[in-house]
């Protein structure tokens, strides 16, 4: 049977969008392995772009000395988060840091006394109403961590009567990655938390849990959640097909609600607002401890690692020592990546920091990665047939390269979510997604010189 489609609109065309992805391998290695708590760094580098939005700005001078939760820079602006301490020690260094992404931010590292001493001010905020809810997720330094990094407050700061659905995104469809599946099955009681809170103050009345149905445990966990608290709001757990990418936010929200978000449009606009299960765990224990957000479980994998774990790391650990907490390199990696290996990023080597959106660090072998030679397009239309969105990728690619940015528009291709699933199935393994993300800045590049005209 061909998967249902709902047809969206985009200017004056339509558009499908569609239950569509692929299959690939789980490799959940670790999903049966408890995070274990690995020792304080001696430094930490914690740079001040982790989140989409404004950089945070520097709170501190070279000199201070921070315990664990304190404030080391504040929100750069509207759409931006705070940033804090992961370890007690001094500030040794303010200096720019080159990201993954190719930008240079400041960075301010950390130089740790070992003790990871908590910061003597923190205490459970007090939490009243809508605002001040909003104002703690905020003060938190909460942002989504499900990988997109989007500031939580921004999210939750909408109108609630706009609000019909809270979808809980415990699906993490992403090979290897496991971090999400251990917030499920240990950090319930924090999600109960955060999920009550929301309830009394953003007037939340239906909430979905969608986890894949791959996660048997996950899913027996967050029903006896759904047990706690559903007395006044209704309450499903979805189990879903473990098809990529389940987690993607639009592709979620069909599969849960059977709404689709039209393109250039944001979640709320059909009535549903997406967190991530980690992120509500850190706002329930933030509204629990006091504690902001300075810590993340990462699970650490690939055919290079000798010893794969699930493993909590404070902000601004290199990833070299958290594999060394996992017994080091079998061989040498031929990649080292944040994230999964579908939508992670590359990084140039194992110095690079953990950071709040880091939900996974791989290091992966030639054999793991293979990356043949790519061919002529044989017009196949695999590509189309697979995308969540129904847009033509080998289409793109020939507009990107003649540079037709009217046709890119026309061709959907701001839906393109970079999931990766047309490249994973291409049999002439043409680089697509890499092209959409090229043809993207183009796009963007041609409409800020229409914008300069104007």
């Amino acid at each position: 049977m061909r998967p249902r489609a709902q047809i969206i609109q985009k200017g004056n065309k339509s558009m499908a969008f569609s239950l569509k992805g692929v299959h690939v391998p789980h490799r959940k290695n670790t999903a049966d392995m408890p995070a274990l708590r690995m020792d304080p760094p001696k430094t930490v580098t914690i740079p001040m772009s982790m989140h989409i939005g404004a950089p945070a700005k520097p709170t501190v001078k070279v000199g201070d000395e921070v315990k664990v939760g304190t404030l080391i820079a504040e929100a750069g602006g509207a759409v931006s988060a705070p940033i804090h301490a992961s370890v007690s020690g001094k500030v040794s260094k303010i200096t720019d840091f080159l990201l993954s992404d190719g930008r240079t931010v400041p960075a301010v590292i950390l130089e740790s006394d070992g003790s990871m001493t908590p910061e003597p001010s923190l205490a459970a905020p007090t939490v009243d109403s809508r605002e001040s809810f909003i104002e703690a997720v905020k003060n938190a330094g909460i942002v989504g961590l499900g990988g997109a990094g989007f500031p939580t407050h921004f999210k939750l700061n909408v109108d609630p009567e706009k609000i019909e659905y809270l979808i809980v995104n415990g699906a993490e469809c992403e090979p290897y990655v496991t971090s999400d599946t251990r917030t499920m099955l240990d950090r319930a009681s924090d999600m109960e938390i955060a999920l009550e809170a929301m309830k009394t103050y953003l007037g939340i009345k239906k909430i979905v849990i969608g986890v894949e149905n791959n996660k048997k445990s996950a899913i027996a966990s967050m029903k006896e959640l759904k047990a706690r608290i559903c007395d006044s709001c209704d309450v499903q757990v979805k189990s879903l097909p473990a098809i990529y990418p389940q987690g993607g936010e639009k592709v979620l929200i069909y599969h849960t609600s059977g709404r689709a978000v039209p393109t250039g449009k944001l979640p709320i606009d059909v009535g549903c607002v997406v967190i991530n299960c980690t992120t509500l765990a850190a706002i329930g224990e933030y509204l629990r401890t006091g504690m902001p957000l300075v810590e993340k479980c990462v699970t650490v994998d690939g055919g290079s690692v000798k010893e794969p774990k699930n493993v909590i790391v404070p902000i601004g650990t290199a990833m070299s020592e958290v594999f060394d907490f996992c017994g080091g390199f079998s061989t040498e990696p031929s990649k080292i990546v944040y994230g999964g290996p579908m939508m992670g990023i590359t990084v140039p080597d194992a110095s690079a920091p953990v950071m709040k959106n880091t939900n996974a660090i791989l290091a992966l072998t030639a054999k793991d990665i293979r990356l043949p030679k790519f061919t002529a397009c044989i017009r196949c239309g695999t590509c189309t047939n697979t995308c969540p969105f129904g847009i033509n990728p080998a289409n793109i690619e020939r507009a990107y390269h003649k540079r037709n940015t009217v046709a890119l528009s026309e061709l959907g291709l701001t839906s393109c979510m970079e999931c990766g699933c047309c490249s994973f199935v291409c049999p002439a393994n043409r680089p697509l997604v890499q092209t959409n993300r090229l043809a993207k800045a183009l796009l963007r590049e041609e409409q800020a010189k229409e914008g300069s005209k104007s």
